[in-house]
């Protein structure tokens, strides 16, 4: 068997366009970009958003005067309150680039009536546009995205949540990984070398098993 490297296929390639992970991060009759969004954050760039403010209105089922609006129209209307739009300016971006995935994770172009509108801006003002955009403004950060999944796959590794003393050894396996673009084999193997992970110990009965899935996920639910 030879190894074939396979060019970008249009928007669906990637994990951003997996259909299962675009129906895990919806309800089940629309899409969330706030799901999506802090999903993105979390698990894929480390920096999972603050948990919402007490008493944060549902996201209305219909736009002014009870007329058929797009996701993307009545979070922008619910962004207006300014209590909400500092936590949104990171999180929503994130998940518009990802609105032409429906529910179901099929493509789409058009929602409640409208031409969707995948652009966003990110806090630092990196603009983009769509799943694809929204992948180039993540690869600009890859040693980012390497520190977060080292993080989770140390923890799995571990069978148990990261303290402030492991991230040492987080910060060695993504150094010692950048000299060579950093490879799985070299991220997976660190760990296995690492102090934490020869030295672990089995978890107690009734300790809590962390998971590569995210968490994200329950504290943006709270905001829907």
């Amino acid at each position: 068997l030879a190894q074939r490297r396979i060019g970008r296929i249009g928007d669906r390639g990637g994990l951003l366009g997996q259909a299962s992970l675009m129906m895990v991060t919806s309800y089940s009759n629309r899409t969330s970009p706030l799901l999506r969004g802090p999903w993105v954050l979390d698990s894929l760039l480390g920096t999972p958003p603050p948990q919402p403010p007490p008493n944060v209105p549902s996201l209305k089922d219909t736009g002014a005067g009870g007329k058929p609006a797009s996701v993307r129209a009545r979070l922008e209307e619910h962004r207006k309150n300014p209590v909400c739009a500092a936590c949104h300016a990171s999180m929503d971006p994130l998940g518009f680039a990802l609105e032409n995935f429906d529910a179901t994770g099929r493509w789409r172009t058009v929602d409640a009536g409208t031409p969707i509108d995948s652009s966003g801006v990110l806090p630092n003002g990196t603009k983009f546009q769509g799943p694809n955009g929204l992948r180039d403004a993540l690869l600009a950060r890859k040693e980012q995205f390497v520190q977060a999944m080292t993080e989770k796959l140390l923890a799995y590794a571990l069978g148990r949540q990261l303290e402030a003393y492991d991230m040492p050894t987080v910060r060695k396996v993504v150094h010692d990984a950048r000299a060579d673009d950093y490879r799985w084999l070299d991220i997976i193997e660190g760990i296995v070398q690492s102090e934490p992970f020869r030295m672990r110990t089995a978890p107690l009965k009734g300790d809590i098993i962390p998971t590569i899935a995210s968490s994200s996920m329950t504290s943006a639910t709270a905001q829907q």
